[in-house]
């Protein structure tokens, strides 16, 4: 490499030099100066002053994570939209309006295939019906 490149390099380098000093650093901080009293107290599963009723290893519903997970890709891909409609004036201007048009229609036409597919398959419902399921097992 030539030393022009490095001139390029090296503000990654001191940041990345920083951040690994910083973790190290702050972790040996911590071990120093982090007392170290274990009690029956501090081995419960909370420390908010409550005392633990049941298992701490409980049912939690998939469903929450599902609806999250498609609400977030939904709301990623819609904020992707937002750049493409900022500049459709000046883009229609140079005489590229069509074409970003036709892409972005081709976008958007994705997005309903995904949130139809995802309708389709159940995943949209919040309280899923499990006799359709059953009644195709039956058969």
């Amino acid at each position: 490499m030539l030393p022009a490149q490095f001139d390029g390099l090296m503000p990654v380098v001191i940041f990345m030099a920083l951040a690994i000093l910083l973790f190290v650093g702050g972790h040996f901080l911590s071990v120093l100066l982090a007392p170290k009293k274990p009690s029956l107290l501090k081995s419960t599963p909370y420390e908010c002053g409550e005392q633990p009723v049941g298992s701490a290893w409980s049912m939690f519903n998939v469903r929450f994570y599902v609806v999250g997970l498609i609400f977030i890709i939904f709301d990623v891909e819609s904020v992707l939209m937002f750049p493409v409609a900022s500049i459709f004036k000046e883009l229609n201007q140079m005489g590229q309006g069509t074409y970003a048009l036709l892409i972005f229609l081709s976008f958007i036409s994705v997005l309903i295939e995904g949130i139809a597919y995802c309708w389709r398959k159940g995943d949209l419902d919040w309280v899923k019906s499990f006799q359709a399921s059953l009644k195709k097992e039956t058969k």
